[in-house]
């Protein structure tokens, strides 16, 4: 059965009025002759945080699955309000979370990745209701356990949603309508990239760019899936980037609290990254004044869990930001302590890649029109002034990283 699916992210819920706006796109999508939607939804913003330190501070040891359980029910809530608010404007709609979505994970608590997906539910459910609501983020393992499939991972719900009804593509709907060139709302002249290859996205997203989840990404190419970023605006919906095999860009991203591992030797860091490697996560080797360090630019709790896990040992941490520069077919990334130096070179790099854009203002009409700050831009950051090489140890400033297809 045919159904668009639509994504809303924590940025469209601020308020609890947002759930009527939200409803009421979607009531105009199917009064112009929408057949079924699907909307996915992720907690209301800042709802995630807020239950975990609840819980941490019930228990600063909770189990995964204890936590997995607390944090999904903010999806829950989500999906609760945004099915009311469809539902008060007279459209059959229903709501279907973790436990009876038809998405079966591994039992790997916090970044649970899908084994199989089993569209019956929806199938099922659709012939008598035009709108179902998902909760993002979440599934049950083979227990029968809630598992959440990672921080911001509701767009690798949809995706999967998506190839489960055969539908060829899904929309993401965020407070900016796509992936900028740089952070506009810091950095003069960003550009909003039109389209870019899923190789792309997926690196900025590994390394750290607040961008599509890369495991959504992945899945994407893995099946062909066209992902088409949107914005609900005040004049009507804005189509921004589209994600799909072709399309080159240009972009810079600062990421805060980038982790530093440093490491009492060489062969103590490696066998740390290997175990990272094993797990898809991230890393880049440096060798600095103070030993062997490494680098871990996005899932930095995930990384340390895992390291904790495998009895890994390092001798300190500490947090940085990081700009990174990504051309096409190499990257280089840059170190800062400093966060508002990290903005400055930030800003100067993307004059560079885009000369005469320094001069032009600050968009901030698109908070304006959007409401509130910019998550899906590519803004990433590190920390250090030393530069790094995905392949192999570096002790200059700057380094070039090869980007794979």
């Amino acid at each position: 059965m045919k159904a668009a699916v639509l994504k809303f992210g924590g940025s469209s819920f601020l308020r609890t009025d947002d759930y009527a706006r939200v409803a009421g796109h979607i009531a105009d999508r199917l009064q112009a002759g929408e057949n079924k939607i699907i909307a996915v939804v992720s907690a209301m913003s800042g709802t995630t945080d807020n239950l975990k330190e609840v819980v941490l501070d019930v228990n600063k040891h909770a189990s995964g699955s204890n936590l997995d359980a607390a944090l999904a029910t903010g999806e829950m809530l989500s999906a609760c309000l945004l099915e009311a608010a469809i539902s008060r404007l007279g459209i059959p709609v229903t709501s279907l979370n973790g436990y009876g979505l038809g998405i079966r994970t591994n039992s790997e608590f916090g970044r649970a990745a899908v084994s199989s997906a089993d569209p019956q539910p929806l199938l099922s459910t659709l012939p008598h209701h035009d709108v179902v609501v998902v909760t993002g983020a979440q599934a049950i393992d083979q227990s029968g356990r809630l598992t959440m499939l990672g921080r911001n991972s509701s767009d690798l719900t949809a995706v999967v949603v998506a190839q489960m009804l055969g539908e060829r593509a899904c929309e993401i709907y965020s407070n900016v309508p796509g992936v900028y060139s740089a952070d506009p709302y810091l950095i003069p002249g960003a550009r909003l990239i039109p389209e870019i290859a899923y190789s792309m996205i997926a690196q900025m997203s590994r390394y750290g760019a607040k961008v599509l989840h890369w495991r959504a990404v992945e899945f994407a190419k893995q099946h062909a899936l066209t992902i088409i970023c949107k914005a609900l605006a005040s004049h009507g919906v804005v189509t921004g980037t589209i994600v799909k095999g072709n399309g080159s860009a240009r972009a810079v991203t600062i990421a805060n609290d980038v982790a530093l591992v440093v490491f009492t030797s060489p062969e103590e860091r490696d066998t740390f990254r290997t175990v990272l490697d094993q797990n898809d996560v991230s890393t880049i080797c440096i060798e600095g004044d103070g030993g062997s360090e490494l680098c871990i630019l996005s899932e930095v709790e995930f990384a340390m869990r895992v390291g904790a896990l495998a009895r890994a040992r390092w001798a300190s941490v500490r947090f940085e930001t990081a700009v990174t520069e990504l051309d096409c077919s190499e990257m280089r990334v840059h170190f800062e302590v400093d966060y508002e130096r990290a903005v400055s070179l930030a800003r100067q790099i993307h004059e560079r890649m885009y000369p005469g854009t320094a001069d032009e203002p600050l968009r901030e009409n698109l908070r304006h029109r959007l409401g509130s700050s910019s998550q899906l831009v590519g803004a990433a950051a590190v920390r250090s002034e030393r530069g790094f090489r995905d392949s192999c140890p570096l002790t200059r400033r700057e380094a070039r990283v090869g980007l794979s297809g």
